[in-house]
């Protein structure tokens, strides 16, 4: 399935039905009182978040939604139905937002949440509801209003414990496929993620997290180069971020301050999330290489650790600091 993570549509609640205008006419009484019924609700438009999707694809094809306009009052008292409610299923993770003003209508961060983003308008009064004292035959009643109508941004956030960072071609895909059961595209050369991926790692018997592969990051991502700034919004909701930097690279510190400079441009607040440093392919590098980058320190708070995907080497003691590191972020949310 093809993967989409945003989307912008037009929704419009229903207009509401309007008040009838009627009088009890029975054989007996030839000048019955206003008996008109009120006009129904208009429908409203709801969206509701689905664990079981993982892409706005269907948004791409359908721009504007429109609920069912409520049913006109009738005679006799009677009130017309509400119109029928459209239900929007989205994955969860979706963020909506109104389109013109940016302002953030709802984050769907569990499943099933809904939100109303266009509320149904009213159904208009029937005669019945205007008879006074002193008027006691109205001759009117109200028209049903109209629907809320706007355009809004949908924008899916992946929900991942771990985020993968790193430039083009160094390892990420390749990591994820051999600690999970995750099948992304790999190959030697960069951008061969064009989209998130999702794996989850088995820690023990009964633990687990979700890592997410991000497509490439490169010098101006956030300004819209490469890919890095579609994807970007991906990692802002995980919990730890680990660097993947090629084993190979000759001037790895400069190559960690250019993807934590990214980082900060498009999210300072990403920078706050628990890090680790690691260099992968390993298997290309003699073992003093190892040694030598094992002991480089870019802070005390940010552990290294040097693997290699394909033999194997480091992947347990990586799984295990991600998921320490993951244990401690959530003891510090109350969420352990």
């Amino acid at each position: 399935m093809k993967f989409i993570d945003t989307a912008t549509i037009t929704v419009q609640g229903g207009r509401g039905g309007d008040g009838c205008v009627s009088f009890r006419r029975e054989k007996y009484v030839p000048k019955g009182g206003p008996n008109g019924g009120n006009g129904g609700d208009g429908g409203s438009i709801i969206i509701k978040s689905d664990r079981n999707l993982s892409t706005l694809l269907d948004f791409r094809y359908k721009h504007h939604y429109k609920a069912k306009r409520g049913e006109h009052g009738k005679g006799s008292n009677k009130h017309g139905k509400r119109g029928e409610n459209v239900i929007l299923r989205v994955p969860v993770g979706t963020v909506v937002r109104d389109e013109k003003t940016k302002q953030l209508i709802a984050d769907l961060t569990d499943d099933d949440q809904k939100v109303i983003v266009a509320k149904g308008g009213k159904g208009g009064k029937g005669n019945a509801e205007f008879a006074t004292s002193t008027n006691r035959t109205p001759r009117y009643a109200e028209p049903g209003g109209d629907g809320e109508e706007r355009p809004i941004v949908l924008e899916l956030k992946l929900l991942a414990d771990v985020g993968l960072v790193g430039l083009p071609n160094a390892g990420k895909s390749t990591l994820v496929s051999s600690i999970s059961a995750a099948k992304p595209k790999i190959a030697d050369y960069p951008f061969t993620t064009l989209i998130p991926n999702l794996g989850i790692v088995q820690i023990r018997e009964y633990q687990t997290f979700t890592v997410a592969d991000i497509p490439g990051l490169i010098e101006g991502a956030h300004q819209g180069k490469g890919l890095g700034l579609q994807f970007l919004r991906h990692i802002e909701r995980t919990s730890v971020l680990a660097f993947l930097i090629e084993a190979s690279d000759q001037n790895p510190r400069d190559t960690f301050k250019t993807l934590t400079e990214e980082l900060r441009e498009f999210n300072p607040a990403i920078l706050e999330k628990s890090r680790i440093l690691v260099f992968t392919k390993s298997d290309t590098i003699d073992e003093q290489t190892k040694i030598e980058l094992k002991s480089i320190s870019i802070s005390d708070d940010i552990p290294t650790i040097v693997i290699s995907a394909v033999t194997g080497d480091g992947i347990p003691e990586f799984i295990n600091l991600a998921g320490e590191k993951l244990s401690q972020e959530r003891a510090v949310l109350g969420n352990p």
